[in-house]
């Protein structure tokens, strides 16, 4: 007999296995961004609720995953994979949930299951929402940030500054002077004084 905690886990698996987080997996599947949440899984006086037929389906169609292998997800063992903090682009520009290395603080942060394993103990995830960062990311998309990662010129990078602006784009030049990033959708290059940097890291994996 299946249970609600074997029916939510295998959604939950759904979506790392998707690379997204559960807000992100009903965002892609056009529904409310809270359906798969937490929250939503008991009742206002404490029962379990069962997720919808209609909402498993959607997410199904959406992931392009069929109905055996949700089955396959219920008792699937990916408890033993690498899981990293994940917190919203833009909640983690507010100060407090980076520290000044570029690496996770606070309360805030939940958990996500990486694909596979990521070689920096420090990364962390981040899930984009709006049009911002279009065309390369979309809203639900989720980004791996590596603070230990090498970063060349022509990776894409998320950059700190002194002044607590949070940005992502493509690292165009950089020197001991200066850093030169290129926006990711229209509009002009921006060169920033290293010293006003506070820390950059690289994007090592993102959720298609």
């Amino acid at each position: 007999m299946l249970t609600h905690e074997q029916i939510w886990t295998a959604i939950d698996r759904l979506a790392t296995r998707a690379g997204l987080s559960p807000s992100g997996l009903a965002r892609r599947s056009g529904l409310d961004p809270t359906t798969f949440n937490k929250s939503k899984r008991v009742t206002s006086d404490g029962r379990a609720r069962w997720p919808s037929t209609e909402s498993l389906a959607k997410a199904l169609v959406a992931t392009g995953s069929s109905l055996d292998g949700f089955v396959q997800l219920i008792t699937d063992g990916t408890r033993a994979a690498q899981t990293v903090p994940l917190l919203g682009f833009t909640e983690a520009g507010a100060r407090g949930h980076l520290d000044e290395d570029g690496r996770p603080a606070g309360k805030a942060w939940r958990e996500i299951a990486l694909p596979s394993p990521a070689a920096d103990a420090h990364a962390f995830a981040l899930e984009i929402s709006g049009d911002a960062l279009k065309p390369v990311y979309r809203d639900g998309d989720v980004i791996v940030v590596s603070p230990a990662a090498p970063i060349r010129r022509g990776d894409r990078v998320v950059v700190k500054t002194r002044q607590g602006e949070l940005t992502a784009a493509t690292l165009r030049r950089r020197t001991t002077k200066t850093i030169e990033l290129q926006p990711f959708g229209p509009g002009k290059d921006r060169t920033f004084a290293a010293g006003d940097v506070a820390w950059i890291a690289r994007i090592v994996w993102v959720s298609q």
